[in-house]
């Protein structure tokens, strides 16, 4: 996968880059992040990215001109998906990260300001991603956010595959409590089931602790997927254990 990024400050994505998952999945090459300073498309000599909006509102725009023609230079087959980082998206999460990985070609451009020249997302966006309800003072951070969420589920990113699906959220359901060494801490034992040696039993128990974690912490999550009659059954026994 490749991934390029259009911002106006980018000394911000570079640090996150070069450690832990992202580090290690673009020396797998299984992922290549470019940064992009959007100054290099301007041609003027004060490099302006820019100005005023029309009708005096306050604030600046960006000016249509740099991205225009940063994004042709960089997705000259128009192949690419082209993502604005904005609080007006879709609100960004799992699935999407997931189904964002299968792509071979990502621009993330990072806005700033008061937004961007509406005629960039009319002609050139085809995805518009917010992170959460929340205004930032700019796009990079939440374009590392989808780095390191779409890097992360790319195989051999991580050493261990199946640790990034079993992941909250990749599964729909919170993740279950985990334990290490030692068994006892300052008086407080791991489950028993833990030590059974018994796997079944123990991915059960795994399950049934995602599920109570869920619905205890997200139980909105619960009502977008499908349970069977043993799942039901104990999110009941959960609500009359919770009510007693």
């Amino acid at each position: 996968m490749k991934i390029d990024v259009i911002a106006l400050f980018p000394e911000i994505i570079f640090p996150a880059l070069q450690v832990g998952i992202l580090s290690r999945a673009q020396d797998a090459d299984v992922l290549t992040v470019n940064v992009h300073s959007l100054r290099d498309f301007t041609t003027d000599r004060h490099k302006s990215v820019d100005d005023y909006p029309y009708g005096g509102e306050a604030g600046m725009i960006l000016k249509p001109e740099p991205l225009f023609r940063a994004v042709r230079t960089l997705n000259p087959q128009l192949t690419a998906r082209v993502i604005y980082l904005t609080p007006q998206g879709t609100p960004f999460n799992q699935s999407i990260a997931e189904a964002l990985s299968l792509e071979s070609h990502l621009i993330l451009i990072c806005g700033r300001y008061k937004g961007i020249d509406e005629r960039v997302r009319e002609k050139l966006i085809t995805d518009e991603i917010s992170i959460g309800d929340y205004v930032l003072s700019g796009g990079e951070i939440p374009a590392l956010v989808l780095i390191d969420a779409i890097g992360r589920v790319l195989p051999r990113a991580l050493g261990d595959y199946e640790s990034a699906q079993s992941d909250s959220f990749s599964q729909e359901l919170l993740d279950c409590p985990h334990y290490t060494r030692p068994a006892e801490f300052e008086g407080m034992q791991i489950p028993e089931i833990l030590l059974s040696g018994h796997h079944e039993k123990i991915d059960r128990w795994r399950y049934e602790q995602s599920l109570k974690r869920t619905f205890e912490r997200r139980p909105d999550l619960l009502e977008k997927i499908e349970l069977g009659d043993e799942e039901r059954a104990y999110l009941n026994s959960l609500e009359k254990a919770e009510e007693a």
